[in-house]
């Protein structure tokens, strides 16, 4: 490990150098994880866990928020110390998963398939429990070969579009969308079930998930236990990439505060580029929320991509009703629509983004699979990423393309909460509570996620 953290030392500033390298790196870190809870080590093993992720990531972000330090000093790792102050200073439960895989013979043939998913629980008071879940069942006795797969079965029957792979047409389970809800239920019993008795009973106590790999793409919001009900209403939830980068976002945060800015900036259906269909409900969306700050929204030809991007760094709250282009190959490709003018193409992509210096406490991007990217072992390599590197400690995105009308009513009740409770997970918490009352399929309500900081 020690030998793989002098090499990405000496890659200086080079963040998708750093990225590629860490993909190569991940499984040592896995490995020795595997060895120190055979030693019945889980603190040990929590502190290799986090120091084997989203390390690039905590890189730029701390480059960006000391701009003097040294950019071939890495960052060191948190500590198990460190790690319990954060748990404390966000008063929130932290929930990080480590999906950790082995050698097996499947059908014959040796292949590397999931052998089990390792959970921890840090409590707000420091406490810290370990949970292990065996996944060899996935691909043993269920038609499932991996986490990954059960993760995209159920995208496919909440009936996200996209390129996701299905389960094999013979699994009674999995094979019809309409069993949603033993989806949501498998995935609960593997994610939540083990934990559920160290997770807080007070529904607005908060509960800050780490994924790994395909878990980012997992609807926590929308988990269902045995009695049906769904994670969110018995818990306010977000995530994070890594415990570290919450530590950096809370620095993030106090910049912000310092800054004082009062602007809001409010988009909706611009003038689309390319052959992107129009969204009549991302006009109203936008002209609703814009009332709410009593600010103009701002719409079709004058949505530019010049203009957007002039005014963001003087924004508080940036609101983004639009199209969103997912590159899963490179990840800063991903792009949002704007109108084009000039000499640009109308998008604005992740690898923009990253060279912007914002000061808003929150960006909204209220359009499709804008949580999605290139799944890494340094996070979603997206816009999500982009947007909080460039100075912005709260991003809410989507996992899906949502309906237009659903996404409105969702987001202006989220607005509305906010300016009566400053605390974002609660405001969209609440939003998201009035359409379960209303027996809403969770395609219209549960692909939205705050990722960074509540308050």
């Amino acid at each position: 490990m020690e030998a793989w953290e002098s090499i990405r030392a000496r890659l200086g500033d080079n963040d998708a150098y750093k990225v590629s390298v860490f993909e190569e790196q991940a499984r040592t870190y896995r490995l020795l994880q595997k060895v120190l809870i055979a030693q019945n080590k889980i603190t040990e093993a929590l502190e290799v866990a986090e120091r084997g992720r989203a390390r690039a990531f905590v890189e730029l972000l701390a480059s960006r928020l000391s701009p003097s330090e040294n950019p071939e000093s890495t960052i060191a790792s948190p500590t198990l110390q460190q790690i319990k102050q954060m748990a404390k200073a966000q008063n929130a439960t932290l929930v990080e998963y480590s999906i950790i895989g082995d050698e097996f013979k499947v059908e014959g043939k040796l292949g590397f398939a999931d052998s089990e998913l390792y959970i921890w629980v840090i409590k707000p008071t420091g406490e810290v429990a370990f949970s292990s879940v065996d996944l060899k069942p996935l691909w043993q006795t269920e038609n499932t070969t991996t986490l990954e797969d059960l993760v995209l079965v159920t995208r496919n029957a909440i009936g996200v579009r996209g390129q996701n792979r299905k389960a094999k047409p013979e699994n009674p389970e999995y094979s019809e969308e309409g069993r949603l809800s033993q989806c949501l239920k498998r995935l609960h019993q593997i994610l939540i079930q083990p934990i559920a008795d160290l997770l807080p009973t007070e529904v607005n106590a908060k509960v800050i998930f780490i994924p790994q790999g395909s878990l980012f793409l997992v609807p926590f919001s929308a988990l269902q236990d045995d009695s049906d009900q769904y994670l969110i209403e018995k818990h306010t939830i977000l995530t994070a990439p890594s415990i570290q980068v919450l530590q950096l976002t809370r620095q993030q945060q106090a910049k912000v505060n310092q800054a004082a800015l009062t602007e809001v900036l409010v988009l909706g259906n611009p003038t689309m580029p390319r052959d992107l269909d129009r969204l009549p409900g991302a006009k109203k969306e936008a002209e609703a929320i814009a009332l709410l700050f009593q600010t103009p929204a701002i719409t079709g030809s004058n949505g530019t991509k010049k203009v957007i991007v002039e005014k963001m760094p003087k924004a508080r709250i940036i609101h983004l009703a639009t199209h969103g282009l997912l590159d899963n190959n490179r990840g800063l490709g991903s792009a949002i629509a704007l109108a084009p003018s000039g000499n640009d193409n109308g998008l604005l992509t992740a690898e923009e983004i990253l060279d912007l210096k914002l000061n808003a406490e929150l960006v909204v991007l209220s359009a499709c699979d804008t949580g999605r990217g290139r799944l890494t072992g340094d996070g979603v390599i997206g816009l999500s990423r982009s947007f909080i590197s460039a100075g912005v400690p709260s991003v809410i995105v989507s996992l899906w393309a949502i309906p237009d009308s659903a996404t409105a009513e969702l987001m202006t009740n989220f607005y509305k909460n906010l300016q009566h409770n400053s605390d974002k997970a609660q405001s969209l918490r609440q939003a998201m509570l009035m359409p379960i009352q209303q027996h809403s399929h969770p395609k219209n309500w549960a692909a939205f996620t705050l990722i960074g900081e509540a308050a």
